[in-house]
């Protein structure tokens, strides 16, 4: 194993110290806490217990569960004390399963035998066998994203990195086996009619592998972006190694002038042919009478001749035909209305226009449509032309301005 950095076995000695010490410091009641199978919250006080959960050796199930030890801290305990009853000598998820099964049935046969003190002692016990199980998953998942955050960063070469992903991946999948081991109908089973057995062994336990299983298709997705960024950092170190590799063979290599050749190699000659844009410069005053030749010399759209049928016989896709017809004829119609201003210049007024050309719109909707028009014009074009509206009052008693009518003209005349 090579030797640790100096700044890193510091970190080390003086995180593992300080949480020793806080092993020492609060001994008896973690050593009760041992033997309750869960913490009296009372004998610590709020910055001690937060100390010994920042530290790993306290941890809450269930938000509805007590503060306990974590798995491997009672483990210790058990190891040392030689406590064979709580002594886990087989971590593996079969082996937990087996005794979560034997548990169950030394309550069944407590219960039956009408010993209820021993009947809530194998509960207590079950109940720790069951965060147990839920807990050295809880474990391998914090392992991973350990290794993710730090022994990627620790690796000198890319093959090292991606042999880590490799073990990293190969623990993932031996999690998702281990989960699978756990079948939910057998469990339902064993808690049959019991209340207590059927919200320990599956709700609380089904929620906490619903957050485990989310917990390792994060790491997952994580696992894959490194491999695949480590794939490509592989890539490009190959290349240019090869490349060093080539220019020391053949020191006197020059890379040829492709741009001065005749006839490039096809990898090269790959770029597509320019097409040149042009555009009207409508700033420029001197091409807007050009602009207007060929804005009035545009096809027009013919109007939708409306025939009276039955209304019950109409469909939805043909209203919405004809209201987009009316619709688009209007704004044809206004868009005529300021091609006769451009055209021959002075005022013109809206409702003049709208007789003389005897349009069939009300004089509301054409107004407002002219209002429409000349708000949706770009800034520079909307200088080109002087709108003016006539107001008048709705009453003599109600001062609300209502639109009588609207002249327009271009800016330069009605200056």
């Amino acid at each position: 194993m090579a030797p640790l950095d100096s700044t890193i076995a510091s970190n080390l000695f003086t995180i593992g110290a300080e949480r020793l010490a806080l092993l020492g410091k609060h001994h008896k009641a973690l050593m009760q806490g041992y033997l309750d199978g869960f913490i009296d919250e009372t004998a610590f006080s709020e910055a001690a217990l937060k100390k010994l959960i920042a530290a790993r050796i306290l941890w809450r199930p269930d938000e509805q569960q007590a503060l306990a030890l974590r798995p491997l801290v009672s483990e210790l305990i058990a190891s040392m004390v030689a406590d064979e009853n709580r002594r886990q000598i087989n971590a593996d998820v079969a082996e937990k399963l087996e005794q979560i099964r034997n548990r169950v049935q030394a309550y069944r046969d407590a219960q039956y035998k009408g010993d209820y003190s021993v009947a809530e002692l194998q509960l207590q016990r079950l109940t720790e066998q069951v965060h147990d199980l839920s807990g050295q998953f809880e474990e391998a998942i914090d392992s991973l994203w350990h290794r993710l955050n730090s022994d990627f960063g620790f690796v000198a070469s890319l093959d090292d990195k991606i042999r880590e992903n490799e073990r990293a991946q190969k623990q993932l999948r031996r999690l998702l086996d281990g989960l699978d081991l756990l079948d939910f109908n057998e469990l339902i089973e064993l808690a049959e009619g019991n209340s207590h057995l059927r919200k320990l062994l599956v709700s609380q336990l089904q929620s906490q592998l619903s957050s485990h299983h989310s917990s390792l298709l994060e790491v997952q997705k994580r696992l894959v972006e490194l491999l695949a960024k480590f794939r490509q950092q592989q890539a490009r170190s190959l290349l240019i190694t090869n490349m060093a590799a080539f220019l020391r063979q053949h020191p006197k290599y020059q890379p040829a002038d492709y741009p001065n050749r005749s006839e490039l190699p096809p990898l090269f000659n790959q770029a597509a042919t320019i097409v040149p844009k042009a555009a009207i410069a409508l700033d420029n005053a001197s091409e807007r009478q050009i602009l207007a030749e060929l804005v009035r010399n545009l096809p027009r759209q013919q109007g939708v001749i409306l025939t009276e049928t039955p209304s019950a016989s109409f469909s939805q896709q043909w209203q919405d035909d004809v209201i987009a017809a009316r619709q688009q004829a209007l704004k044809t119609d206004v868009e005529n209305f300021y091609l006769r201003v451009i055209d021959h210049g002075g005022k013109l007024s809206a409702l003049d226009y709208l007789l003389q050309q005897q349009l069939e719109w009300d004089s509301e909707i054409w107004l407002y449509q002219i209002i429409a028009e000349y708000q949706a014009l770009p800034v520079d074009e909307k200088q080109m032309f002087a709108i003016k509206r006539d107001e008048a009052p709705a009453s003599s008693t109600n001062q609300l301005l209502l639109i009588r009518d609207i002249s327009l003209s271009l800016n330069a005349q009605a200056a």
